[in-house]
């Protein structure tokens, strides 16, 4: 296994401290006021405050070094507080959805040795509070927005009056297990060390080197994944930069306003929905407003393939100026009017998409990674992007395509990664590690991908999600899934023909876009009844035929659909924490209507 010279810091308590030394009067987190919608910011040193206090109150209830430190709550400054005071006594911080299903919660705890555990609020206290007694490990719990002996404040007090030095912990010291919900089986805990998440702070930085303390960004990811959690806390503190947490998935376009951010990290599907809402409004309004905003659209895509000849064009670029100045300019105000750029990971970014934010002057930077590699692995830069691709592997890491599966002739395989970033193990789980980890201390992905000339890295599917037809061909069915969605009328939709003659389509449409079409074409309104009509039938297989038209082989192109009235969600149990799809869950439950699709 090789050794790596980590930069310095190589732990997260240090590298806070640094921080503090300079930015201690920096805002650092926003909580919005309901009372006066506006946002409510605390100072670094502030928090830095907090944290010593919660530090001390675990040390004198005896948390020491190895310890675990849990927590079920969304995004905020007492997450942020007590998570760095985890860190400072050596313990392993263990954070959880609020949204999670209660027997996850207690698998989690039970496995990771919890001893402490945070929660939010009266309600979640009550669900978990006679764990106490059950699960040997776990000693005390604590109400965040609570009073009396179980709660932060008070062990905020206790540490107060009991104040304990914070410890500089080893790079190879576990500073959290980070679980990942999976597609399949039970969670596992990925052990992430401060050598893994500082690495993937300074690689990151080094990434973006243009963000600095004036970085200012909206947070909606949850720090419970690692995503956010390197992303929006860990780098975020490094640059010395200023964090607002948005109050709700419903309110981020007002909250976007009130912040003003610079700097966004999203997901795809927040793109998605922002370009499927701009066409809908644009259609649905008409008039000059309409002709100036398709006008500008089609500007845009000509003189990007002009500049590729190396040409230009003064009409062309009057008219997308045109477009910019009446229209796009307004788009770029919905975001705050301060936003420079976005990084958008988690799952594959439509290249027309990209293409359009970046023509608007909203330019979206592809990454990729996952929880096992803490997350960051690549990501395009305004110094070397190609849309498209995840972009270039980061500092210190080294990128293999493994051609096992796929053959030696074929340009792509199973990607894995060697770097200071790559996990120490699945908690409690060695064959799980056994079979992630090569000896040579690389980690198999499980991502299908290739790697260009120019050493841009293409996310093409996964490895394991293949299926073979029964003419012997293999379908990828994520790329498909992802073309499919771009689509205004579908909501969710996953591809299915293992040893069949043709693929098929599960498809949840968008019934609000549905509902519209419903109405000016007089069909049935009741979802259950719309989707039988042989004339929405048709509509959704024409659409989905033209979509994919030109960019799959014809035998990858699903012959039949079936239209749901349940989508796929967390709560129902075909979606994981990081919306990723659990196919076997899919499976179980539509098995005999897909059987029917190929009988009919």
């Amino acid at each position: 296994m090789k050794a790596y010279t980590l930069d310095k810091p190589d732990n997260l308590v240090e590298i806070l401290e640094e921080t503090l030394a300079r930015f201690a009067d920096r805002p650092w987190m926003g909580t919005k006021n309901k009372a006066t919608n506006a946002f409510d910011w605390v100072t670094y040193g502030q928090v830095a405050k907090r944290i010593d206090n919660i530090r001390g109150g675990l040390a004198r209830i005896g948390v020491k070094k190895g310890d675990g430190v849990a927590i079920i709550d969304n995004n905020s400054v007492e997450w942020a507080a007590c998570c760095y005071a985890s860190y400072g006594l050596g313990a392993r911080f263990i954070p959880m959805y609020m949204a999670e299903l209660e027997k996850i919660w207690k698998y989690i705890i039970t496995d990771s040795g919890t001893r402490v555990l945070f929660v939010r609020n009266e309600a979640t206290y009550a669900k978990v509070k006679n764990w106490v007694n059950e699960i040997d490990s776990l000693k005390n719990v604590f109400i965040i927005d609570g009073t009396g002996t179980e709660s932060l404040a008070e062990l905020e007090k206790l540490g107060a009056a009991n104040p304990v030095p914070a410890i500089h912990p080893d790079p190879e010291d576990i500073a959290g297990l980070i679980y990942t919900s999976g597609t399949t089986g039970d969670p596992k805990g990925v052990l992430l060390s401060h050598g893994n998440f500082s690495s993937n702070v300074h690689a990151c930085i080094k990434n973006m080197p243009m963000l600095d303390e004036n970085t200012v960004t909206l947070s909606f990811l949850p720090w419970a994944h690692s995503y956010g959690q390197t992303a929006e806390l860990n780098t975020l503190i490094r640059m010395g930069g200023s964090c607002g947490f948005a109050e709700s998935p419903a309110t981020i376009v007002d909250d976007l306003l009130l912040v003003k951010p610079t700097l966004l990290v999203a997901v795809p599907r927040i793109f998605n929905r922002v370009y499927d809402g701009l066409h809908t409004k644009m259609n649905e309004e008409g008039g000059l407003a309409k002709a100036l905003f398709f006008m500008g659209k089609n500007a845009g895509i000509k003189r990007r393939a002009l500049a590729r000849e190396g040409k230009s064009s003064g009409w062309t670029n009057f008219k997308f100026n045109l477009a910019n100045k009446i229209v796009f300019s307004k788009v770029r105000e919905r975001f705050g009017g301060k936003l420079q750029m976005t990084i958008s990971s988690s799952a594959a970014l439509s290249p027309n998409i990209a293409e359009f934010f970046f023509d608007i002057g909203l330019p979206i930077y592809e990454a990729w990674g996952m929880t096992e590699i803490s997350p960051a692995g690549s990501g395009n830069t305004p110094m070397a992007y190609k849309i498209g691709s995840v972009g270039k592997p980061m500092d210190k890491m080294t990128f293999v395509i493994d051609k096992t599966e796929t053959g030696p002739e074929s340009r792509e395989g199973e990607l894995i990664v060697y770097g200071p970033n790559v996990m120490k193990g699945y908690h409690n789980k060695p064959k799980e590690t056994a079979e992630t980890m090569t000896e040579d201390g690389g980690l198999r992905t499980g991502d299908r991908a290739y790697i260009d000339d120019d050493g841009f890295v293409y996310i093409t599917g996964r490895i394991k999600e293949q299926f073979k037809l029964e003419n012997g061909k293999f379908v990828y069915p994520a790329s498909i899934e992802e073309e499919i969605k771009l689509i205004p009328l579908v909501e969710f939709a996953m591809v299915y023909g293992l040893n069949m003659p043709y693929t098929v389509a599960l498809v949840y449409p968008d019934f609000i876009v549905l509902g519209k079409y419903a109405k000016e074409n007089n069909l049935p309104a009741a979802p259950a009844e719309l989707i039988k009509d042989a004339r929405v039938q048709k509509l959704f297989e024409d659409a989905i035929a033209s979509q994919l038209k030109g960019k799959f082989g014809t035998y990858e192109v699903p012959k039949k659909i079936l239209l749901m009235t349940e989508g796929f969600t967390v709560e129902n149990g075909m979606l994981t924490q990081t919306l990723k799809l659990k196919r076997r869950a899919v499976l179980q439950k539509y098995q005999a209507d897909i059987d029917r699709l190929y009988k009919s």
